[in-house]
């Protein structure tokens, strides 16, 4: 007959079975001696009356009755006190043990354990081995603690091993976005020095624009100094607007080529392609930070 269980925890149960004969053993011997007691203390005459009878009988249950009441508390104190160590030391590993109560009035499985322990208590004559004997359960702190302890450390390890690496991260962002602002501040320059070079040409459109302006004063004076010239300043008048169409287009012809020598330049060029591989960096390092 066998429980089911592997060799460890069938011994253990066979050490628990053991101390339930030896508790039964008593209860039964305590109850012989309050029949025992009875016999010898009051058992003394041939006959007796019937309410005699009555008041030993009553005498008698209310021993045994104690008797019985006390020892079924008592077991049923050992066996919380069973399920509590098997608790603690379940805990120790953060498992839940749940029990089936229903369970322990199954007929078949209580005669598997009768059919069991009349064949460990009664076909055999042997004694118990020294594995069987058994005062205390194993120690709590040992066994599942100390690799819990284990993985513990491990994972306190890896942690301090991704905090170096975080801060390793956080350091190159930062020089990144120093870098960044730096280029930054150089394209403001850049940027400047080209409205500068934007202002100078509109200064100098203005100045155009202020002789046309002169131009066509002194041709509104001269007309109306002498009627004879008109002809001939309109003509002059015609001439300088198209010089002034002229300039207006060659101006703006080299505005178009100083903009283009500019950006043709080595200091743009190498400025671009700095700014363009920062910001390859930057976006790599925050894909980085994401993960």
């Amino acid at each position: 007959a066998e429980l089911g269980l592997n060799e460890h925890h069938q011994n253990e149960a066979i050490n628990y079975m053991r101390f339930a004969r030896f508790k039964r053993g008593l209860c039964l011997k305590t109850v012989d001696s309050c029949f025992q007691d009875l016999k010898d203390s009051r058992l003394v005459e041939e006959t007796f009356t019937v309410d005699e009878v009555i008041d030993m009988l009553d005498g008698l249950r209310t021993v045994v009755h104690s008797e019985v009441e006390s020892e079924l508390i008592n077991t049923t104190y050992t066996n919380v006190l069973l399920l509590r160590q098997l608790f603690s030391q379940a805990e120790k590993w953060y498992l839940k043990l749940q029990t089936d109560v229903s369970e322990l009035e199954n007929r078949e499985l209580l005669e598997q354990v009768a059919e069991f322990e009349k064949s460990e208590f009664t076909s055999s004559n042997k004694k118990p081995s020294a594995d069987l004997i058994k005062p205390k359960l194993a120690p709590l702190n040992e066994g599942g603690s100390e690799l819990l302890n284990k993985t513990v450390a491990c994972l306190q390890e890896e942690n301090e091993k991704l905090k170096t690496r975080l801060k390793t991260i956080e350091t190159q962002a930062t020089a990144a976005l120093d870098e960044k602002s730096k280029l930054e501040k150089s394209l403001k320059d850049l940027q400047a020095i080209q409205g500068d070079q934007k202002t100078n040409a509109n200064q100098d459109i203005t100045e155009l624009e202020n002789k046309v302006a002169a131009l066509k004063s002194q041709f509104e004076k001269t007309l109306n100094d002498s009627t004879a010239n008109q002809k001939s300043l309109e003509e002059n008048l015609v001439t300088t607007k198209h010089d002034l169409l002229k300039v207006q287009d060659q101006l703006s012809t080299a505005e178009k080529e100083l903009e283009k020598k500019f950006q043709q330049t080595a200091a743009y060029r190498n400025m671009k392609e700095i700014l363009t591989k920062k910001n390859e960096q930057i976006k790599d390092l925050r894909k980085k930070l994401s993960k």
